[in-house]
């Protein structure tokens, strides 16, 4: 009898071990199913590689808030004149990188370990594409050339310096010629003493023939001319120079005589807090109608970036919106503009159009024509960036490979010029 018990008993050990068995390859199969792949994924959902997202999203992460496995994450911007067109160029909010031309892993032209920080992670003209229409550019008289350095005291160096500034300004070329509809803005930190240096430079770059005229420029905080005026004049280049004597010299804007801006570095991601520029005037002034929203630390940190362009993004932009008396910013400058939890800086220009083009929460939900406030049924965050003229998204950029590899110059240059003894050998 005993016997026949304990047999019995291992009978159905084994029947409940084949039943468990048999759920999990169920569970399995199901799971693998159900996942999305070759490019149906959307913002959110899990990944293992590029091509499983969908269009204007890449395969990231963000450890920095706890998120190590992959997931799909927006990497493009919707350009927001392709659904509400025709207003005046400062009724609309531009992605903008602050020093664009600071890229990890861009080659030393000068043969030798270049020491410096580093801003964002792919070239010009990807930025471009993905959307961005502002870029930030340190100019300096390098070598008997103008050259884009990220460097201090107001001197280039070869370990700081990236490339001649003339190679960047091509790729813009390029860009505006082939998209005949898009507008750009350069802001240039300005190192060069070479008379008429700059204007050559962009003359000799081929972007006279786009060049917004400084004297076209609303001086009192009137509203611009329309986008469709400026594509139409092909005033399609708008330069701002941070030298007050070159408007007047090389017909190139002085920029804080146009543009309110917030503090750069660590004072603008403050919470609760968007004290001024000491160059721009008071942000609630009203007497300009563009404003430079800066948000990005004073050292760069990559893996620190996807956080920094979550939740407290958001929270900053409606802070310097109170601050600037209800005025949205135009440009949104940033760090590593691709990195975030999901949606990042492209969801937060999203709702910034949105709510300033049409009253919606995002610009995806604007209806062109239809009155303000009309807004269709769609939920937030956007699955995918709408299909624009700009370009598609290219992939470039696996956060998932570089971070290790590029988080260390950063990390480096932050120690290494932190040393007090440093400011006696410069």
């Amino acid at each position: 009898m005993l016997a026949c018990l304990t047999d019995y008993l291992s009978l159905c050990r084994v029947t409940a071990a084949i039943g468990y068995l048999f759920l999990l390859l169920f569970s399995f199969f199901i799971t693998v199913y159900t996942a999305c792949f070759n490019g149906s994924c959307q913002v959110l959902d899990s990944c293992s590689q590029a091509t499983d997202c969908g269009p204007g999203l890449y395969c990231g992460n963000c450890p920095a808030l706890g998120k190590s496995q992959p997931f799909c994450t927006r990497g493009q911007a919707i350009v927001p004149t392709s659904i509400v067109g025709g207003l005046p160029f400062n009724k609309y909010s531009w992605l903008m990188t602050h020093n664009s031309f600071s890229i990890v892993d861009a080659p030393s032209l000068q043969g030798v370990q270049r020491l410096t920080f580093y801003n964002q992670e792919d070239t010009v003209t990807n930025q471009l594409m993905n959307g961005v229409r502002g870029l930030m550019l340190d100019m300096y008289d390098f070598n008997g050339d103008i050259w884009l350095c990220h460097s201090f005291r107001g001197q280039c160096f070869n370990f700081t310096a990236f490339q001649p500034a003339i190679n960047t300004l091509r790729e813009v070329e390029t860009f505006l010629s082939q998209n005949p509809s898009e507008i750009v803005t350069i802001v240039i930190e300005d190192y060069v003493h070479t008379p008429k240096g700059l204007s050559n430079l962009f003359l000799n770059a081929g972007l006279d023939k786009y060049w917004f005229p400084v004297l076209k420029m609303p001086k009192k905080g009137e509203d611009w001319p329309t986008v469709n005026e400026m594509v139409q004049a092909n005033h399609r280049l708008l330069v701002f120079t941070s030298v007050a004597s070159k408007e007047a010299e090389e017909g190139i804007a002085y920029q804080w005589k146009y543009i309110l801006e917030n503090e750069a570095g660590d004072p603008g991601v403050k919470p609760g807090s968007c004290p001024n520029r000491k160059e721009s005037r008071p942000l609630n002034s009203k007497s300009a109608s563009l404003f430079l929203m800066n948000y990005f630390p004073s050292y760069p940190v990559e893996t620190e970036a996807c956080k920094e362009h979550s939740a407290p993004l958001a929270d900053m932009i409606s802070t310097c919106f109170k601050a600037a008396g209800s005025m949205m910013p135009n440009f949104l400058a940033v760090n590593f503009y691709m990195r975030s939890d999901g949606g990042g800086v492209f969801y937060d220009l999203d709702s910034m159009n949105g709510q300033r083009l049409c009253g919606c929460n995002t610009i995806a939900a604007c209806q062109a024509g239809a009155p303000f406030g009309s807004c269709k049924n769609i939920t937030m965050p956007s699955s995918s960036p709408m299909t624009n003229t700009a370009g598609g998204f290219s992939g470039s950029v696996q956060f998932s490979k570089s971070a290790s590899t590029i988080y260390y110059p950063n990390q480096f240059a932050i120690g290494f010029f932190s040393i007090p003894w440093m400011l006696f050998l410069l």
